[in-house]
């Protein structure tokens, strides 16, 4: 057996220390990691034949780059070029287009490492590359040390014997990513016959050649950290909190560590935690052999503080520190952090079929969220605060759960940090995306490898609470022609299918993080019965969109978990403006709005349903705000529609929350995190408590939906009213809500109020309330003809604006009903606690706004509108409405 793969097998008498204990000061670690961060250069590699993979002349604005300029790294060569000022914005206008040449280029990086004689002192030095975006060949000193494949794994190599005292060349050579691809296509003899897709042959962000929402920039680089890595003896590699046993009275740990060592040695390890005071220690003496050593450490927490999501209880955090020793002297140090939870994926038999809930501390939890794409084109402009933001954003919302999708790239620990401080869940899918898969052995060792790095690089964190083995791949089978090729290649397809998703991911998951669940695609029925998809798993719904279907479509399906459904809006005025000229802003279809449009024909789409639910937008502001609300109102529909059906439905997870750039596409936060009409609707139906009217079997029935794991009570009031605020029917009641429940209080026949006694139902609405402990609870309206038939009158809307010092508080009221009034500041940068809402005739509403701008600014560039004000004669910036005071 190789060295590298020994096991530790030999184990000294355990010393078990378990006692309260404050966390000491660190040692100091002969290991070092220094970060390979600067000097790099790079540059175009002109070589023999170089010319676009798709057989076509060089770009008339292709940059041959080939003198040396200054890089960034982390980084990509996109980002480098346009910081030496070679491209232009790649967002700007049609400039994707004109940057198509940079993927049919062949890239290298060199920087120089001044290596020190005590460095080589150092029994082990190894070069180590967190992120090679894709294919790669390394060379130190023109000696060949190492070649990627794959920008999902970490690249390690030791090449002490290589380096020399003084100054090293390091030079990563990218070739172009297509050609890559294509190279290795060609030795899959199944390729062409399997209908698979070249660019799946190296391991890349999938999104990065375009998606229905986002642009294509297929780029090169050093896109995570690089360092040198010197140590002697022996080193961590890896410190894995495995939480076996989880309730209140008990955290039944293991501590599992990955040792490399260099020789027969003893060793001892001793691990100190901390979380909110509650310390203690354990501590265990072994014997090390050459190679890879797993050394386990028991642990038990008493009555332990448990994590939970937001709004079913606090995220507390243990901070663990891990000490290598070899005698008195410190070999290695780590540092861990987990939350204390245990999370089962319940798939019972029941009378709808198989469940599909997330139990977390055994509290069935209904999912609501969003899903979550690149935060960046370019992941290394993203910055800590980006990230808060966005995250905040989803919590903010009354979010739970983020579906972080398979299209793009594994995050940064800091992305996870955030969601488990937040008390986000995270389904995470695997890296697979739409695209059906290679199945060769190579492709399948590849996957086995980034697999098992990328699990335990994030199985610590308690926000994880399902790995996913892809998006769509399953699907993908019936795509692209699939479902006629011949029935032996399709059998063989389905074998490599399955070795790969539920053969070799699982098994690996299943090896390295077996207390989180795993499930092989989304969507899917775990190969159940496809006929049986609303009965088991979970469920892409685009029968509202793709299928062209009505908004109510939603309310005809019934299945056990929605991981995507959406429609798409365009982002917000400013948004617009930081990527068009002014003749790119006279309609949708202009060519740089196309541009900026990835779903094919996605203005159309959204200009269909506009038509058919609203109208005809009088202008271009206009059009952007109405999409706005046709988006939110399309998603509160299936939204509220799935939260109804609790127990039955547990998730709802629509597309999409975030931009990857400015475009129109199904986010409900724009590119610059700026909140669309979606995202406040969603913080309304996502509320921990709803009250939701719905027209069903003849009757008007308000439910009201409680994720609260204690019983309430409140009062429930129906009103049904004109549009100038006459009452035509008011019904209250006393209602005691269970927890975690769903069900219809009231129930009206519509014979009463709809079209009776010369009542026009396309002139009244019903709004329904509830109070709990005298605090508004919940509020919601419902209209009993289409929106395009309901009169809605000219409202005139009062404002008013005080405050300083950063909070303002804004109060608006209306005479007759305001639907959707929005609130805009111009190019002040505001956040508001709620916007897009409905005004009640007589009934102000309070609003809280933030913003670093003075009183007197945000009084003067103060507009609001509301839904009617998007159609007639007259511009939306001449909608009626009184100043702020």
């Amino acid at each position: 057996m190789p060295s590298s793969h020994v096991r530790l097998l030999r184990l000294l008498p355990v010393a078990l220390l378990l006692f309260p204990l404050g966390l000491t000061a660190a040692s100091t670690s002969p290991k070092q990691s220094i970060p390979i961060d600067s000097g790099w250069q790079f540059r175009q590699r002109v070589e023999t034949g170089d010319a676009p993979a798709n057989g076509q002349a060089p770009a008339p604005s292709a940059v041959k780059t080939t003198h040396w300029l200054p890089a960034q790294v982390p980084g990509d060569v996109h980002l480098d070029l346009l910081h030496n000022n070679l491209i232009p914005d790649p967002f700007y206008r049609d400039n994707e287009a004109k940057l198509q040449w940079v993927q049919d280029a062949s890239w290298e990086y060199q920087t120089t490492l001044t290596v020190t004689q005590s460095m080589l002192a150092h029994q082990h030095v190894e070069l180590v590359f967190d992120g090679l975006d894709s294919a790669a060949d390394v060379s130190i000193n023109g000696q060949h040390v190492l070649s990627a494949d794959n920008m999902f794994r970490q690249w390690r190599v030791d090449v002490r014997a290589i380096l020399k005292p003084g100054a090293n060349t390091l030079l990563v050579v990218f070739p172009s990513p297509i050609k890559a691809a294509q190279k290795v296509a060609a030795n899959d003899p199944w390729q062409s016959r399997t209908k698979t897709a070249e660019k799946t042959y190296i391991r890349k962000a999938a999104y990065e050649y375009g998606w229905d929402w986002g642009p294509r920039f297929v780029t090169s680089g050093i896109w995570r950290p690089a360092h040198l890595d010197l140590w002697d003896d022996a080193r961590i590699d890896n410190f894995y909190i495995q939480q076996q046993e989880i309730s209140k009275q008990a955290a039944e740990l293991n501590l599992k560590f990955t040792v490399q060592s260099s020789s027969d040695q003893k060793a001892t390890l001793q691990v100190n935690y901390d979380e909110g005071g509650h310390q203690g220690s354990v501590s265990r003496d072994f014997e090390l052999v050459p190679g890879e050593n797993d050394v386990d450490l028991p642990l038990e927490i008493a009555n332990p503080d448990l994590w939970y999501p937001t709004g079913y209880g606090a995220q507390p955090i243990y901070h663990f520190h891990a000490r290598l020793t070899e005698g008195k002297a410190t070999v290695d140090e780590a540092d861990a952090k987990a939350g204390m939870r245990k999370v089962v994926l319940r798939r019972d038999v029941d009378q709808w079929g198989r469940s599909f809930e997330f139990v977390v501390n055994g509290i069935p939890v209904f999912a609501k969220g969003a899903d979550v794409i690149p935060f960046d084109s370019f992941p290394n402009r993203v910055t800590t605060a980006q990230y808060r933001q966005i995250l905040q954003s989803a919590k903010d919302a009354n979010m739970n759960m983020i579906r972080h999708w398979g299209g793009g790239y594994y995050e940064t620990q800091e992305f996870y940090d955030i969601c488990d401080e937040l008390g986000l869940m995270v389904w995470q899918d695997f890296m697979f995306g739409n695209d059906w898969q290679p199945g060769t052995y190579s492709f399948k060792q590849n996957v086995e490898k980034e697999v098992e790095y990328q699990v335990k690089r994030l199985r610590n964190h308690p926000s994880i609470v399902l790995w996913s083995g892809n998006n769509e791949t399953e699907s993908a089978f019936a795509w692209g022609g699939r479902s006629e090729l011949p029935a032996d290649v399709r059998l063989r397809m389905w074998q490599d299918y399955l070795t790969t998703f539920s053969g070799v991911i699982a098994r690996t998951v299943a090896q390295f993080n077996p207390e989180t669940p795993y499930w092989p695609s989304s969507p899917s029925a775990d190969y159940e019965d496809t006929s049986a998809k609303y009965m088991s798993g979970d469920m892409h719904d685009w029968s509202v969109w793709h299928g062209n279907a009505e908004f109510s479509e939603y309310e005809k399906h019934f299945p056990r978990f929605v991981s995507e459904y959406g429609f798409q809006s365009f982002p917000e005025m400013r948004t617009i403006e930081a990527f068009t000229k002014p003749e790119d802003r006279t309609s949708i279809f202009t060519p740089v709005m196309l541009a900026h449009q990835k779903n094919d024909a996605g203005n159309q789409i959204i200009h269909d349903y506009m038509l058919r639910y609203y109208g005809e937008p009088k202008d271009f502001a206009s059009f952007l705000y109405a999409s706005q609300v046709l988006q939110a109102e399309s998603t509160r529909i299936g939204a509220e529609h799935w939260r109804r059906l609790r127990p039955r439905t547990m998730g709802s997870i629509f597309w999409q929350l975030n931009d990857c750039w400015p475009v129109a596409s199904w986010a409900s936060i724009d590119y610059y995190g700026r909140w669309k009409a979606l995202q406040y609707y969603a913080k309304r139906f996502y509320a921990p408590v709803l009250v939701s009217p719905y027209i069903e079997d003849g009757k008007l029935d308000v439910y009201v939906v409680s994720d609260r794991t204690e019983a309430q009570s409140g009062q429930l009031r129906l009103r049904i009213m004109d549009f100038n605020g006459k009452v035509l029917k008011e019904q209250t009641l006393s209602v005691s809500l269970p927890a975690l429940s769903s069900r219809a209080y009231i129930e009206l026949p519509l014979s009463e109020f709809v079209n009776a006694n010369g009542t026009d139902s396309a002139a009244i609405f019903g709004a329904a309330d509830l109070t709990i402990a005298g605090q508004p609870a919940s509020s919601n309206i419902i209209y009993f003809a289409p929106t395009k038939q309901v009169h809605l009158p000219q409202a005139k809307i009062a404002s008013e604006l005080s405050g300083g010092n950063g909070t303002y508080t804004l109060k608006l009221s209306s005479p007759v009903l305001a639907r959707d009034a929005y609130v805009s500041f111009g190019d002040n940068d505001v956040k508001f606690s709620d916007n897009y809402v409905d005004l009640l005739p007589g009934e102000p509403q309070t609003i809280t706004v933030t913003s670093n701008a003075s009183l007197e600014m945000l009084r003067s560039s103060m507009k609001v509108v509301s839904l009617v004000d998007a159609f007639g004669a007259q511009p939306a910036s001449a909608a009626a409405v009184v100043p702020a005071r």
